[in-house]
C-alpha cells in the first residue's frame, strides 16, 4: 500500500473509531448520569466537555471562538492531507493520519455539541491527567511518529549514471 493510501485508511479508521466511541458512550449508555465509571485501578470514564483545544488549553465560550476553532481544525486537516499526499515513507503517512483523523473528529464534536466529548480519565495515587478522547490518543501518537520519523537518516540520492559516463569511466 501506498503511503498516501495507508495514511487516508488510518485517518477514516481514528475518524470512525473515535466519532463511534463517543456517541456510543454520550448516546448509548447512562454515562453520563452514573459517572464515574472506573474501567481499571488508574482509568476512569467520565464526561467533560472540552471547550479549548488540547489539555484544556484556550477556552472558548462563545460561538466565534468555536467556529473558529472548528475552522482551524478543517484548515489544519486540509494541510497536512496535503502533506499527507506527498509523504514518502508510511510512518509519516500514518502519524499525519492519526492527527487528521483526531483533528476531523474533534471538529466534528466542536461543530455539533459545541463542545469536544472527552472521557478517559488516567490517574494513580495523587498524580491525575487531563481527561483526553480517542482523537487526542490519536493527535499525540501522530506527533509522536513525527518526532520519530524527523530522526530516521534520510536515504541518500543515488547518483544517475548514463551509459556514456560508464563507458568513459572503464577507458
Amino acid at each position: 500500500m501506498k503511503p498516501f493510501a495507508m495514511g487516508l485508511a488510518i485517518a477514516l479508521v481514528t475518524l470512525v473509531v473515535d466519532q463511534v466511541s463517543k456517541l456510543w458512550l454520550y448516546l448509548g449508555t447512562d454515562l453520563v448520569l452514573t459517572q464515574p465509571w472506573q474501567v481499571a485501578p488508574f482509568t476512569d470514564f467520565v464526561v467533560v466537555w472540552n471547550h479549548g483545544v488540547s489539555y484544556g488549553m484556550f477556552q472558548q465560550d462563545s460561538d466565534s471562538g468555536r467556529w473558529l476553532l472548528v475552522g482551524l481544525s478543517v484548515v489544519a486537516a486540509i494541510a497536512l492531507g496535503f502533506w499527507m499526499s506527498r509523504a514518502t515513507t508510511r510512518l509519516l503517512a500514518v502519524a499525519l493520519g492519526l492527527i487528521v483523523g483526531g483533528a476531523i473528529g474533534n471538529a466534528i464534536d466542536r461543530a455539533v455539541f459545541g463542545a469536544v466529548f472527552d472521557f478517559v480519565h488516567l490517574h494513580a495515587g495523587a498524580w491525575s491527567w487531563y481527561v483526553f478522547n480517542i482523537a487526542d490518543a490519536a493527535i499525540v501518537a501522530g506527533v509522536v511518529g513525527l518526532i520519530l520519523d524527523s530522526l530516521r537518516p534520510q536515504p541518500k540520492p543515488q547518483e544517475q549514471h548514463s551509459l556514456s559516463d560508464i563507458s568513459d569511466s572503464s577507458r
